[in-house]
């Protein structure tokens, strides 16, 4: 899975680069650890936002939290950095054991009518091929990301209009409803 920090929106439909969040690191590898994701790729193309992202992978693989909180460790050791969407498609390309490009499925809290139901991708990702689950940070993926997926996933939807989740918390519903278990 990716979650993009550029190119994303603000609540002015601007195009922006977000900060990255200790968080959001810590909670969304725990949940990806739990749920048996492969990789967590962490993308942004700005210098200070990889900088403190080595930082707290560190701390928590090498570092003093490695000894600490080794089930921590395994977590955040998922975590990848890349400056942009494409060098993580290409690094999954390349580390795949079949070498095939991942299909990507990005999200949007925005439901259209072509979107991917969470049951059909769920079949899916028993087919063998690589996928790419691609979340955006702020206020969601810029359109040129969405344009270029091969899929959008169906938004994570309440029973009610509000509709403004965190990242971590939209990640860890969408692994639960395409990876948990049905018992």
């Amino acid at each position: 899975m990716a979650l993009v920090h550029y190119p994303v929106l603000n609540k002015n439909n601007d195009i922006i680069a977000s900060a990255v969040t200790n968080l959001d690191l810590h909670d969304i590898s725990r949940a990806a650890k739990t749920y048996g994701v492969k990789s967590v790729y962490v993308v942004t193309p700005l210098k200070d936002q990889i900088v403190l992202v080595e930082k707290v992978i560190f701390h928590w693989t090498g570092g003093l939290g490695s000894s600490y909180n080794p089930k921590r460790r395994q977590a955040l050791e998922l975590i990848n950095i890349q400056e942009t969407l494409e060098g993580v498609v290409n690094a999954i390309g390349k580390s795949s054991e079949s070498q095939k490009t991942p299909k990507t499925v990005v999200t949007s809290a925005r439901h259209g009518q072509s979107n991917l139901r969470f049951c059909k991708f769920r079949e899916l990702l028993k087919d063998g091929n690589p996928y790419l689950l691609v979340l955006g940070t702020a206020w969601g993926l810029a359109e040129s990301i969405l344009d270029g997926a091969d899929y959008v996933l169906d938004a994570v939807k309440g029973d009610c209009s509000y509709n403004h989740l965190s990242v971590r918390s939209a990640a860890a519903i969408i692994f639960d409803r395409l990876l948990g278990r049905d018992d």
